[in-house]
């Protein structure tokens, strides 16, 4: 089983709920997770699966908790070939910058050479009012390449 580290950018906790969920669901099949909601790039290596869920805040911009974790990315920009990991995007489409965060992230990420293990998702605040009950109908569509 796989060894997963949830990293979560939060505002009004809908993300949050997002990570609780399919924390649940993959521990109750075997695999191990930790959740962060204030990650540190010094908290993951790339011996372990990297599942990011993440609103969008502002202007698209990345939520206050995961700045760290972005910034340190983007100062940083270690090498991460080899890493492997899914991400979540999470925005409201009446807005221009919609799931700007996730989009920022997914790009970020690539650019230093991980591997989207599948493409990432993107969840309408205006067309989803449980956005746990998509993310749940996404994982189960791949957990199976954990």
């Amino acid at each position: 089983m796989a060894e997963i580290d949830i990293l979560v950018g939060t505002v009004y906790g809908s993300a949050m709920l997002v990570a609780e969920t399919l924390s649940e669901h993959l521990q109750a099949r075997g695999h191990l997770c930790r959740v962060y909601d204030e990650a540190e790039l010094e908290d993951i290596d790339s011996s372990r699966f990297l599942l990011l869920i993440t609103a969008t805040t502002g202007q698209g911009d990345i939520p206050p908790n995961l700045q760290a974790f972005a910034s340190a990315l983007t100062d940083r920009a270690p090498y991460m070939k080899g890493w492997r990991y899914a991400l979540i995007a999470m925005g409201d489409s009446s807005y221009e910058h919609f799931c700007g965060a996730g989009r920022q992230l997914d790009a970020l990420l690539q650019e230093l050479a991980a591997e989207p293990l599948v493409p990432h998702l993107e969840i309408d605040a205006t067309l989803e009012d449980e956005p746990e009950v998509a993310a749940m109908a996404w994982l189960k569509s791949w957990e199976n390449k954990l």
